[in-house]
């Protein structure tokens, strides 16, 4: 499987659907699990990875039931994917709506090839246009998640998360990371459209690769998988809308390459406060053969 700079990721666009109680949320995430086995049979991976609330339909009818949907870290679906990671010898990634005594996260979970857990990363910023009701219902995290899995410095980022510049800079620059996983919901609203354009530039201008996996189906659909440089020939890969299970291959040898050869990072001033600390040069109203 991993071999040295190369890692291969199951980026799992899966089909979900109406999830109105907790046996349609299991009897889905029973389908998954026979699904990721059948796919790692026929091709084995380094890291297996999942959507965003990958056990429940993103809806409002499935939001108003979180009172049964919502579930702790070891909670059935937990247990699911701790089977699956064990089994099979490959840490999972799952999502699932994270119940922590009165609040609600949308939390992307980590656990082992052993299938213990790693860690978890709890949505920062709540989406609230288009379809997206999620203030609504959920609370916020408070926490970053940087985890070393499979040869290679991983952080989750969650769907609307991925549109502050800020937040994979620090997860890049102040804390390593060497490929971004950015579990996705977009559902076809008016900010689908410029989804892939802000993951493109995520990657670009940290010099890193990001995997932004969003669920399958007519209304979602078109994951996008970034390397870290762009030219006429190395491109972008997008999935189609359907159900689609396909490694995507991370190479930390070429995301070196093209920090050695393009030295964006290497040319800043410094953090933002460097560039706080720049004035801005007053306006004037002179000839420049005067000056």
């Amino acid at each position: 499987m991993n071999g040295g700079s190369r890692v291969r990721v199951l980026a799992c666009q899966v089909s979900v659907p109406a999830t109105p109680d907790r046996d349609a949320r299991d009897a889905h995430v029973a389908r998954l699990d026979r699904l990721l086995r059948e796919a790692l049979r026929e091709t084995p991976a380094d890291l297996v990875v999942l959507p965003e609330l990958s056990s429940i339909d993103y809806s409002r009818a499935a939001f108003d039931a979180l009172g049964s949907l919502a579930e702790p870290l070891h909670g059935p679906s937990g247990e699911v994917f701790s089977r699956l990671a064990r089994d099979t010898a490959t840490p999972v990634f799952y999502g699932i709506p994270r119940r922590d005594r009165e609040r609600v996260l949308i939390t992307q979970v980590a656990v082992g090839a052993d299938g213990n857990y790693l860690g978890h990363f709890d949505k920062l910023h709540m989406a609230h246009f288009g379809a997206s009701p999620e203030k609504d219902y959920f609370d916020r995290g408070d926490h970053l998640l940087v985890l070393d899995v499979a040869g290679i410095r991983i952080a989750p980022l969650i769907c609307y998360d991925i549109r502050f510049p800020e937040l994979a800079r620090t997860l890049c620059l102040r804390h390593g990371a060497e490929l971004l996983l950015h579990c996705s919901a977009y559902a076809k609203d008016e900010s689908y459209y410029s989804w892939h354009p802000f993951v493109i530039a995520r990657a670009l201008e940290n010099q890193v690769h990001v995997l932004s996996l969003n669920r399958a189906g007519g209304r979602f659909g078109r994951s996008i998988f970034c390397p870290p440089w762009v030219d006429d020939s190395e491109s972008e890969t997008v999935f189609p809308e359907s159900e689609s299970l396909r490694i995507v291959e991370v190479d930390l040898d070429r995301a070196r390459a093209v920090r050695d050869r393009y030295t964006l990072l290497k040319d800043r001033l410094g953090d933002t406060s460097a560039y706080d600390a720049l004035e801005v040069q007053p306006a004037a109203r002179k000839k420049l053969a005067s000056l």
